[in-house]
């Protein structure tokens, strides 16, 4: 099982980006799926969440100015940020809690590489 990220880069105070990640391999099926930062010197933090029926949550920082989705078809979470600010640069990690058989009583955890978001004011 692999998680690609995509769509980091540098954007100016006030602009969008929207970061997907594709899960890709032997999937039975993928449950709950995540976006996650880490800024350099700090604790990677949690960012949105979402379940595999839709249910999302955020970090206060974040609320109101992003949005987590997923495609259950293309195996893909979103992560759509507007009204970006300086503080949110970071390298931004997805997340996703994967049965990989039917067979498997739990879940395994994958992460994906990471995607660097750069915000200048």
């Amino acid at each position: 099982v692999q998680l690609q990220a995509f769509g980091g880069g540098l954007v100016q105070a006030g602009g969008s980006l929207r970061l997907p990640c594709e899960v890709s391999g032997i999937i039975y099926n993928i449950y709950r799926m995540g976006w996650y930062r880490k800024v350099s010197g700090k604790q990677r933090e949690l960012v949105a969440a979402i379940t595999s029926g839709g249910i999302t949550n955020y970090a206060d920082s974040v609320k109101g100015r992003f949005t987590i989705s997923r495609d259950n078809a293309k195996n893909t979470v979103y992560l759509q940020m507007n009204s970006l600010k300086p503080e949110d640069t970071a390298v931004y990690y997805c997340n996703a809690d994967i049965k990989t058989t039917w067979r498997n009583p739990t879940t395994t955890n994958y992460w994906g590489q990471g995607t660097q978001v750069t915000v200048s004011s």
